[in-house]
């Protein structure tokens, strides 16, 4: 299959490459590297990186970010930082793809942990892991020519403890190679408006 891997190089993208890479094409995506680039806040620019591409198999995105702070001080600003870096990108990346998407392929978004387990400061990232989770499930019911969605929602994955350190007290640490069987499970089984969690 040809798989597009958006935000291959990061954390979780690479745990995608890890898993598919030995079956399939991949061409890597990212925004200042991968094999093509593309800002995902400009729709535009999703486009032009399906025109670059052509016709796919998979389409899995890997990335986003959003604001982190007490909710008590967060601005309407910074709750949208989350909407336009993470929720939007994803989502405009399947409006955008239907039709370079072949009959049966599918689409992986990625949330997260923290709508379902949430941390001090998370309230935004938890809102925009929720609207990711929830717009699989609204879509899933009216995709297209067989067409799949499904969405992997990881805990914070091993690689990234240090990154992280001192935000997800009491998580648990997920291995690449369990972030990667959710993201193969999405790409190469079956399963349609599902939230695959790893933790």
């Amino acid at each position: 299959m040809k798989v597009v891997i958006v935000g291959a190089n990061g954390a979780v993208g690479n745990a995608a490459v890890e898993a598919l890479s030995e079956r399939h094409q991949i061409i890597r995506v990212g925004k200042t590297s991968g094999d093509i680039q593309v800002d995902l806040e400009d729709v535009a620019s999703i486009r032009a990186m399906y025109e670059a591409i052509g016709k796919i198999d998979a389409m899995v995105c890997a990335v986003g970010h959003g604001h982190f702070g007490p909710v008590d001080e967060m601005t309407t600003d910074q709750f949208i930082e989350g909407i336009n870096g993470k929720v939007l990108p994803q989502i405009n990346l399947v409006l955008s793809g239907f039709e370079y998407m072949n009959d049966g392929g599918s689409f992986t978004l990625t949330s997260g942990v923290l709508n379902r387990d949430p941390i001090k400061g998370g309230s935004g990232a938890a809102a925009a892991n929720g609207a990711i989770d929830g717009f699989v499930g609204g879509a899933a019911i009216e995709m297209p020519r067989g067409i799949r969605i499904n969405a992997v929602s990881p805990e914070v994955l091993e690689v990234s403890r240090a990154k992280y350190d001192g935000f997800f007290r009491g998580h648990n640490h997920v291995s690449n190679e369990a972030v990667g069987r959710a993201f193969s499970k999405a790409v190469e089984g079956l399963v349609n408006g599902q939230i695959l969690i790893v933790e």
